[in-house]
């Protein structure tokens, strides 16, 4: 399944989840020596190899299996040659095969080396090159090449065996491999979608049946005999791996009526499986037609061909590749395939009257479906070709299928690769997922198919009629015709964040909704924003919305036990609670079938496959150096040839002023756990301005103590010079600072690492315990020993480094690995009107004890809390959502729960100047929580005398632990919830909360049942959660939680 674990080869066996391409993999590592690969970064042809020989997965000769990458490039199989022919070849190994992995576009390079292998290879082991039929074509994207393969095979006395479907691939790899006993032998697959597809495959070998197999049929190979040619080896090789095996595989495998008029002869994954299938349904309603498909293309046993086609056929057309479409219309040009089967008809005499040979050419851009398979057969009998046949598989008929529709940046991208999973885990159907990516539309768009089946199916192609679509991105609608993949009354999801039912005839483009009400669609809604709370769970409600959809018999009870979608039983209880918000049966009106605002939109009706993974947006950082000063005296004496400028923080992208503290005092009691300070700073001449409510940035150092702590643990010079890549400024090429300054001011040293510090850390370690331990810690199996690290032990950077002593990066891989130090913004609580030469701050120093009983802090409030008077602070401004209304007399309605009623003591002090000032003000309701009122009733005082010059209307304080029942603020509304209605619902008011998240849904609670208090005798309902929604919108509910 796309997305999970390698699986250890000796876990493939029997009935297995795998791709075709894992498959080819582990038989080529059982029975190899070394294998040499050719895989492009994406192509991912060696993953599972390489992972194996790095675990020391054994043989079947009792020995690891060497992996060699290698680059595609002229002269490219030069190494491996060197490797048969040395000198220092252990000849006790010349039985062993060595083996390729490759794609069908690096056999152009592999050439002169396959050639040389051909002509020596009397004296060589036994070659097999398993290839993935897969090009890049600048103007098609991803094509399965075939016809590489096929000419290289003819041009060179090349073996060629090809896999028609994921479930032989593991078959195929083996019987190419026993081939290599008698001739190079290339083993082709299709590389573009049969080789990704994840599938249930039945009967896959087990590592023993695998090494049993090779071992018998190689026994009898060598007992061959001498006198046979290649051809008649190939035959009797064959027959003894079918007693094996127990199959029926054949050079030459016909299907279809039994008097065919016409045959078509196919090669290739796709186009086998749907030739047997297209043929078989024609021919079941009388049509004569059949299929020759081509297992073994070299040596080609023509005694073998003629034997399969019918005595009858009047026909043979060869659907056979070429290069491209020019080629296609090119008369000069003919397929591989169809030359060989051209001169084996016309010297055979087999009839009378010699059948017509035509080559039905295809370039390797065709992407084929059953129709496509259809036409090519009907036109054989008409006179003329066909090309608007419609034809549907009835293998179909009872298989669900899916497909998904998102951009590669998408919060919830992988949903579709999750319910893959859990759908082929919760049952005993067979359940197929394929992505595909192109990275030229939109930015980056996967497209995810899942079909899922009571019974085996082979389907190599993209869902054309979807049970369900579900749409990720809207906006995609208006580029790719999607709803035309949904069937006739199925049904379609789009995901709306921010969701009004008067908006989405807004959002769905004219030309899908005409499409929606035509299809008879059931649109469904699923809004990921409804739960402010689970905006970072937005995967697992579309996961969860797609699952109550397609199986409608899910109880909520059912739905939180899916653990292979989530291991946080707390998060999957919340996520299904918010369906019944979420996800919405939108009516689709009538008139959509009319919708026609202007000229129809021209749609991609499909997306061309041009990677296998997400483009890459991010630029690489480039490295730093470390250099003396002497280095740096040079810059600084030639500031134009080095490019240099003095700045204030060059490494920030936001623009920053110096300021200095002017008062730093404390507002609780010493002797109390919690330090809640206000600390004030001079703007001086900075040129700082600010508007009421933003936030202020502060650019705060590490503590300088544990700095040297660590330069000393780890062996550096605080005083070497080092040139650090702005990693926020693309616009700033370097930052030349000493070693001590960059992790005083630079990096997160002192900080908490991410996974990704782990995974990392781990290609440093040379001890080969403690590199197991951080692949462990950063990758998934190791989620839970993280977290504990990370929320239990509170480990830092420096901890990790320490933990593991054999893992020591460099100065300059160091700073690449560890987070740049972030700045921590803070609600300002001043405004600059009252105080235009001053800003003020309200915090909470943040301070724990680790489990090793060492007291930590948070770095920004620790370095706040210590400044004195004078001290020079880097700062910033950040806008925010906490804005005063328009009108001065609209009423504020204010929650803010400890240090966050700072915003608000800024609304206060401006609203109070105004009324100073004779203007009239509206009314201010302001709530107030925190635990006590003697140590924590925070800037208590000024609230108190703005309350008695009649600025703040009604003071709300909850103080929850100052009596036996605790009391929030959530109380203190419901208390007042009178003076709620009409200072909020009736003068229309604005309401504000600034503070923790946990509060929102009491808080919002309260505020709905003052909405609906208020509607209380009016003729119109009104529904309080949308009421919310709008008040929203118009800005008169914000939140800043955090």
């Amino acid at each position: 399944m796309a997305g999970t674990k390698i699986p250890a080869p000796s876990s493939i066996s029997g009935p297995t989840y795998a791709t075709s391409q894992l498959l080819v993999q582990q038989t080529a590592y059982k029975l190899s020596d070394k294998i040499f690969s050719f895989s492009p970064e994406t192509f991912n042809l060696d993953a599972a190899v390489k992972e194996w020989s790095q675990a020391d997965e054994k043989n079947m000769y009792g020995e690891t299996t060497t992996v060699v990458p290698l680059q595609t490039r002229t002269g490219a199989g030069a190494f491996a040659l060197g490797y048969i022919f040395s000198k220092d070849f252990d000849l006790s190994k010349r039985h062993v095969p060595q083996s390729l992995l490759a794609p069908s576009l690096s056999l152009r390079h592999l050439r002169s080396a396959l050639d040389q292998l051909s002509l020596l290879y009397g004296v060589a082991s036994p070659f097999v090159a398993h290839i993935a039929a897969v090009d890049y074509s600048a103007n098609d994207g991803l094509v399965a090449d075939y016809e590489s393969a096929l000419q290289t095979a003819e041009d060179l006395g090349l073996g060629l065996v090809a896999s028609g479907s994921a479930y032989e691939a593991q078959h195929m790899s083996l019987l190419a491999t026993l081939l290599a006993s008698l001739l190079p032998t290339l083993h082709v697959y299709d590389g573009l979608r049969t080789a990704r597809e994840t599938l249930r495959v039945v009967d896959a070998l087990s590592e023993a049946s695998i090494a049993e197999i090779y071992n018998k049929v190689s026994k009898a190979a060598g007992a061959l005999n001498k006198r046979l040619d290649t051809a008649g080896k190939v035959v009797e090789l064959l027959r003894e791996f079918n007693d094996e095996l127990g199959t029926s595989y054949a050079p030459f495998e016909y299907h279809g009526h039994e008097e065919a008029d016409a045959v078509l002869v196919v090669f290739g994954s796709a186009e086998a499986q749907l030739a047997k299938q297209v043929v078989d349904a024609l021919a079941s309603e009388g049509l004569k037609v059949g299929t020759v498909i081509v297992r073994i293309y070299r040596p080609f046993i023509e005694e073998a061909f003629l034997a399969v086609l019918p005595d009858s056929v009047k026909q043979v057309a060869v659907l056979g590749q070429v290069r491209d479409a020019v080629s296609v219309e090119d008369a000069s040009v003919q397929s591989a395939l169809y030359s060989d089967v051209l001169t084996t008809v016309s010297f055979a005499d087999k009839w009378s009257s010699e059948p017509a040979v035509v080559d039905v050419k295809y370039a390797a851009s065709t992407v084929h479906t059953p129709s496509s398979i259809a036409s090519v057969l009907l036109s054989l009998s008409a006179k003329e070709a066909r090309t608007d046949t419609s034809f549907t598989l009835g293998s179909l008929d009872e298989v669900k299928q899916y497909t998904f529709w998102d951009v590669d940046n998408s919060t919830a991208v992988d949903a579709a690769s999750m319910l893959g999973q859990f759908l082929a885990s919760e049952s005993s159907d067979n359940v197929y997922v394929h992505d595909v990516h192109d990275n030229l539309v939109h930015g980056g768009v996967v497209r995810t198919d899942i079909r899922s089946s009571k019974k085996s199916i082979k389907v190599p192609f993209a869902v054309e009629e979807a049970d369900i679509v579900y749409v990720g991105e809207e906006k995609l609608l208006n580029v790719i015709a999607i709803v035309k993949g949904v069937k006739s009354g199925g049904k379609l999801i789009i995901r709306l964040p921010n969701y009004k039912a008067e908006d989405v005839e807004k959002r769905i483009p004219a030309a899908a909704r005409k499409d929606i009400q035509e299809k008879g669609l059931k649109l469904i809604i699923v809004d990921t924003s409804s739960s402010p709370a689970l905006e970072k769970e937005s995967q697992l409600l579309v996961e969860f919305a797609f699952l109550t959809i397609a199986r409608p018999g899910l109880t909520l009870e059912q739905l939180t036990k899916f653990t292979v979608l989530s291991q946080d039983q707390v998060t999957l209880t919340e996520c299904a609670n918010a369906l019944g918000q979420s996800v919405i049966q939108f009516e689709v009106p009538a008139t959509w079938a009319e919708s026609t605002e202007g000229a129809t939109p021209t749609l991609v009706q499909s997306i061309k496959p041009n990677s296998f993974v997400p483009f890459q947006k991010e630029e690489p950082e480039q490295e730093l150096e470390l250099n003396d000063w002497q280095s740096a005296a040079k810059a600084l004496a030639f500031k134009e040839a080095y490019s240099i400028q003095n700045d204030l923080r060059p490494d920030l992208t936001v623009k920053t002023h110096t300021v200095h503290v002017k008062e730093n005092r404390r507002l609780t009691p010493g002797s109390y756990e919690r330090n809640i300070f206000h600390i004030e700073f001079d703007l001086g001449t900075s040129g700082l301005t600010y508007n009421i409510g933003e936030a202020l940035g502060i650019h705060a150092d590490n503590d300088p103590a544990q700095v040297l702590e660590f330069i000393h643990f780890y062996g550096l010079n605080a005083d070497d010079l080092v040139q650090v890549p702005s990693r926020q400024d693309p616009t700033i090429v370097w930052e030349t600072r000493t070693v001590y300054q960059s992790l005083v001011q630079n990096l997160d040293i002192l900080g908490k690492p991410p996974k990704r510090f782990f995974e990392s850390l781990a290609e440093f370690a040379t001890d080969e315990s403690e590199k197991k331990k951080l692949e462990f810690l950063g990758g998934k199996e190791g989620a839970d020993e993280f977290k504990r690290l990370s929320e239990v032990e509170t480990v830092t950077y420096v901890d990790i480094l320490e933990r593991f002593p054999s893992a020591r990066p460099s100065f300059h891989d160091l700073a690449r690995i560890v987070s740049p130090l972030k700045r921590r913004e803070y609600s300002i609580a001043s405004a600059q009107a009252v105080t235009p030469t001053s800003v003020a701050l309200m915090i909470v120093v943040v301070d724990w004890v680790d489990t090793k009983g060492r007291t930590r802090y948070g770095q920004a409030t620790r370095y706040l809390s210590g400044l004195l008077p004078g001290t020079a602070v880097t700062v910033s401004v950040k806008p925010s959502v906490m804005k005063l209304p328009l009108k001065d007399t609209a009423p504020l309605i204010m929650a803010g729960l400890g240090t966050g009623l700072a915003p608000f003591r800024a609304f206060v002090q401006y609203r109070a100047m105004q009324k100073a000032a004779g203007k009239e003000i509206g009314a201010i309701l302001l709530y107030l929580g925190s635990r006590h009122q003697r140590e924590e009733y925070l800037y208590g005082e000024e609230w108190e005398a703005y309350v008695d010059a009649g600025v703040i209307t009604l003071l709300g304080a909850a103080f929850s632990r100052d009596q036996p029942q605790k009391i929030y603020i959530q109380d203190r509304m419901r208390e007042t919830i009178v003076e709620i209605v009409k200072a909020y619902v009736r003068d229309e008011g604005s309401f504000y909360l600034c503070g923790p998240t946990w509060p929102v849904p009491d808080v919002t609670e309260v505020l709905q049942e003052a909405i609906v208090k208020a509607a209380e005798g009016a003729t119109k309902k009104v529904d309080p959660r949308k009421e919310i929604e709008r008040l929203k919108e118009d800005g008169r509910y914000v939140l800043e939680v955090y």
